[in-house]
């Protein structure tokens, strides 16, 4: 491909910026990034009110791949500690992180932080994931310790098959009485729709390796010493790194670095058509900040946006029945608000990251301590700052609700279930996010290669990230999708099927010289 060749990419999230930094480090010196919101960092960017900071839905720095590990610290190093490096428990093992050379400013850097998510149900904490620990159990009760072994071991034994659903997947690692009593409420809660209606797809990728065994040998090789020798789920992990002022920070420096190699970035810009020439992209159609169309060509196009919306910007180049498919597929949205607390109104200490909300009779879904991700995150320290999650759909009668009607409703929540003692907060604010999450349920999904393979036929779009792969990666695999992407690109060799094949296989995150 000529040095010279456009290269557009539609999204500056994780994966659009990671690709379009790829490309420029490897000498594609025109590469455009359109995005639409006013901000980098797509569902990763950081949301300022007031001197506080919101993390929209929460990100840990942590990957399996090395390669993730090292890109993020080339950015932003590791803050200096009273130790030369940082030790952190991951890919299996205790692996050390150099600490530096330090950035320019002190602001430019990632803290190390401790991981704590807890399951709040019946006004008690339960840990996350489930640890058989004696207090637990002493929580649980000897009554519902029995039934719920029993029935972990029944499960064990007279496994679902074939797989089909999310409630097969759960009660396949957890048995039928835990799945009840700690998954499937909020699951559905997240979701809207039954367990019984999700593919199991979900699970093979969100908590593939977890279950009661895992958490049981991950117990006794750490009370063992053995711990370095065993393979760490990523839902098992102890420590993370995390930007100083939130995950935008991260993004917010790739894109300087972008644009300082010569890339370009435009805010407000919207890609709402598409035109082709003979199964290839021959251009694009822009929507201006200001409203005007403007046509652009395109060489190579690499697509972040959500599938439903790249193929109504298509037109007519696709079959009927691939249309339809995707106009159907469906997503998942939520709502954050924000709740600033003195500390004292805080009924308990709290050191999560965030909890996971099981109380009956309650929308909010979790809650995170911003606090306890980065202390930078709240400008005064002797207050307590608040993420409340409420998971929706657009349209319904939960986004419906005016900022003012949601901000009631969390702060009555709150109180409800006893984590403040009152109903009024010092500070507010509402997040919506749209298309937070592809949805693995209805018809749709499940002919949803077809949909696939109709996109893989076009031979210079390449698609990558969370939305554009309607794929529920985390941040590190949207990376990896626009790493193998950049790949391909620049050496001309196309094997789309290995972007597919990100965040499926345990495999693919084994260690590698990378």
């Amino acid at each position: 491909m000529a040095q010279d060749e456009k290269i557009v990419v539609i999204g500056a999230g994780p994966a659009g910026l990671t690709l379009a930094y790829e490309l420029l480090k490897a000498g594609r010196n025109n590469v455009t990034v359109y995005e639409c919101d006013k901000q980098v960092g797509g569902i990763s960017k950081t949301i300022k009110h007031h001197g506080n900071r919101i993390d929209i839905g929460g990100h840990r720095f942590f990957s399996k791949s090395d390669w993730v590990m090292s890109w993020w610290k080339s950015f932003l190093p590791i803050a200096a500690t009273n130790e030369q490096n940082v030790t952190l428990q991951y890919q299996g093992k205790e692996r050390e992180l150099l600490v530096g050379p330090q950035s320019p400013s002190t602001d430019d850097v990632m803290l190390v932080r401790s991981r704590l998510s807890r399951i709040y149900y019946n006004k008690t904490f339960f840990d996350y994931p489930l640890k058989l620990t004696p207090k637990n159990l002493t929580k649980l009760g000897l009554r519902k310790t029995i039934i719920f072994g029993l029935s972990y071991l029944w499960g064990r034994l007279d496994k679902i098959t074939p797989e089909l659903t999310l409630e097969d997947f759960f009660i396949n690692r957890f048995g039928r009485k835990l799945y009840q009593q700690f998954f499937k409420d909020y699951t559905e809660k997240v979701w809207g729709v039954p367990c019984s209606s999700i593919s199991a797809d979900w699970g093979a990728q969100r908590v593939k390796s977890l279950s009661i065994s895992s958490v049981l040998l991950h117990a006794c090789k750490r009370a063992l010493g053995l711990q370095k020798k065993s393979s760490t789920q990523t839902s098992l992990i102890e420590q993370f790194i995390y930007p100083k002022y939130g995950p935008g920070q991260m993004w917010e420096t790739v894109a300087r670095h972008i644009t300082d190699m010569g890339g370009t970035i435009l805010l407000n810009h919207q890609v709402n058509g598409i035109a082709f020439d003979n199964n290839r992209v021959s251009s694009i159609m822009v929507k201006n900040p200001d409203g005007s169309q403007e046509n652009q060509k395109c060489d190579v196009l690499v697509s972040t946006m959500p599938i439903k919306d790249l193929v109504v910007a298509s037109g007519n180049h696709f079959s009927p029945a691939v249309q339809l498919i995707a106009k159907n597929l469906q997503y998942r949205d939520f709502i954050t608000v924000g709740l600033l607390y003195n500390s004292s109104e805080i009924t308990r200490r709290l050191n999560d990251n965030w909890i996971y909300i099981q109380e009956p009779g309650v929308h909010v879904g979790r809650v995170q301590i911003f606090n306890n991700w980065s202390p930078y995150m709240v400008a005064n320290p002797e207050t307590t700052w608040l993420g409340l999650e409420f998971f929706c759909s657009e349209g319904n009668d939960l986004w419906m609700l005016s900022e003012q009607e949601m901000i009631k409703l969390a702060c009555f929540e709150m109180k409800k279930i006893g984590l403040v003692s009152t109903l009024d907060a010092l500070d507010s604010v509402v997040v919506r996010v749209p298309k937070a999450y592809p949805g693995y349920f209805g018809e749709s999904y499940k002919s949803f290669g077809i949909v696939r393979d109709a996109l893989n036929t076009v031979e210079n779009l390449f698609l990558i990230g969370r939305n554009g792969m309607h794929c529920y990666n985390n941040q590190d695999h949207s990376m990896l999708t626009a790493k193998e992407a950049a790949d391909q690109i620049i050496s001309g060799q196309q094997d789309k099927d290995k972007l597919w094949k990100i965040n499926i296989d345990d495999d693919y995150h084994e260690e590698k010289s990378n």
